[in-house]
């Protein structure tokens, strides 16, 4: 069995036990089941092929969907619809690929690394033309200089498998995640100076995290 066959099979079968549940949460709330179209992709489907732009070395998800996956995944992918299509496809299937990735997570093995990436929605000349994210994402610095978007939190073990992780706006302070992100975690957790702040070491002198211990 190939990877993109396993990558799928883990998804759908992930679907099939998520989405009935989403649905009926949905449906209680008071916002009525979309019907799917027919001919259309599956949920399953538009998430592979998002986890797999991120495995590939392809810079633009157009470039991606449009050449790549054509000449490449093409087989694999039969029910391909409009690059615009595919688009609104993923608008629908954020929810279920969050939950996805965090039902992918591991337990601290006693050494993990916590770190934070900046997620730019576009150039810093567009940000007053930009309309997508205008509600939601907000202007942050890093090392590198000021961006406009968000920012992406990640805790991960010695082998590079995900711990836990969240998403905010670029302007968060990423010692005020700390505790959310480190309270199941035991060991030693590497991290750079930025995240050290009195009221971390006083959760520490709590004893809620005592077997975690910050390195800068």
């Amino acid at each position: 069995m190939d990877m993109i066959t396993i990558l799928f099979c883990s998804i759908d079968d992930f679907c099939k036990w998520f989405m009935p549940l989403w649905e009926q949460m949905l449906l209680e709330e008071g916002n009525p089941k979309k019907s799917q179209r027919d001919g259309t992709m599956s949920p399953s489907e538009v998430m592979t092929l998002l986890v797999l732009f991120h495995q590939s070395n392809q810079r633009h998800f157009k470039g991606f969907y449009t050449h790549y996956v054509p000449q490449v995944l093409g087989g694999a992918f039969p029910k391909r619809v409009s690059y615009q299509r595919f688009v609104e496809l993923s608008q629908s299937v954020m929810i279920p690929l969050s939950a996805y990735l965090h039902s992918r997570r591991v337990n601290s093995r006693g050494i993990a690394f916590i770190d934070s990436t900046p997620l730019k929605v576009c150039h810093n000349r567009r940000i007053s033309h930009h309309k997508t994210f205008a509600n939601l994402a907000q202007r942050g610095k890093n090392s590198i200089g000021w961006y406009f978007g968000f920012k992406l939190h990640l805790v991960i073990d010695d082998n590079g498998e995900l711990i836990s992780f969240f998403l905010t706006a670029a302007n968060f302070d990423d010692r005020k995640g700390l505790r959310a992100m480190t309270q199941f975690i035991q060991g030693k957790l590497y991290g750079d100076k930025g995240y050290i702040s009195k009221a971390f070491f006083a959760v520490l002198a709590l004893g809620i995290t005592k077997q975690v211990r910050l390195i800068g």
